[in-house]
């Protein structure tokens, strides 16, 4: 008898690139890749945290300083450099608030993050890609509220959803050049920049009254699904997305 072989999850010889790669998801997704054997390169606004966290990772990660809300910058980016194998499209913001007090301001600040910017970083990535004939694995990083809606958070709302719309029509534009595009969607996870709403009981009581499990999300609890996504053994995987929401949106 002839048994299947698992595929692999290790990622040795590919180069994968994540933005917002500083702290929190980001930071969790590089030292992720980079433990499966990446070549890793963090990309945020300011070259502190990243250059800190690369050293931190180790096992050959690099850190590049780059704005990707500046599209001319992000061309400049990939055109200099050979083309990346796996995309993490991490960098994202929120602004919640109630729908009536939500300015033109927060709308450009978020929509412009969360979707424009995810769409040229991608766009971008692809080019290099179809140009050097490189097969690989876009992830772009969903939310649950892409998948549902949430009090104060129509602005959120709308970028997520339409990131999965984004996701579905780039995986059959790429699927015949041999690159998939999936989501992940987390439910809250505790990050320095999500820490502070927590300290807020009410607020964290009804998180928690969501979270079938009933437990706040770990940067840990999506490691697995980004490398699961980045190799091999989500080969027959593209167009759709991974809920990691410990049960919220099942009712």
């Amino acid at each position: 008898m002839t048994l299947p072989q698992t595929p692999s999850f290790r990622l040795d010889g590919k180069r994968a690139l994540v933005t917002g790669a500083g702290r929190g998801i980001g930071l969790a997704a590089a030292a992720a890749l980079a433990e499966a054997g990446a070549q890793v390169t963090l990309v945020a606004r300011s070259s502190g945290e990243i250059g800190e966290a690369a050293q931190a990772i180790g096992r050959g990660a690099t850190a590049e300083t780059l704005d990707v809300s500046d599209l001319a910058a992000v061309q400049a980016f990939f055109a200099e450099r050979p083309a990346f194998h796996i995309l993490v499209n991490n960098a994202g913001t929120n602004r919640p608030k109630p729908l009536w007090e939500v300015s033109e301001d927060d709308y450009d600040a978020v929509l412009d993050l969360n979707l424009k910017s995810a769409f040229f970083v991608a766009q971008a990535c692809v080019k290099r890609m179809l140009a050097e004939g490189a097969r690989g694995s876009l992830i772009h990083m969903g939310s649950q509220m892409g998948h549902v809606g949430g009090p104060n958070r129509s602005l959120y709302c709308a970028s997520k959803w339409a990131l999965e719309g984004m996701n579905k029509a780039m995986a059959l534009d790429l699927a015949p050049h041999g690159i998939r595009s999936n989501t992940v969607c987390p439910t809250f996870i505790e990050t320095p920049l999500t820490k502070p709403y927590f300290e807020d009981t009410a607020f964290k009581d009804s998180v928690l009254g969501k979270i079938k499990l009933g437990r706040i999300g770990q940067v840990q609890d999506l490691m697995g699904a980004v490398v699961f996504l980045a190799s091999d053994a989500s080969a027959l995987m593209t167009g759709t997305h991974m809920i990691i929401d410990g049960g919220w949106t099942a009712d």
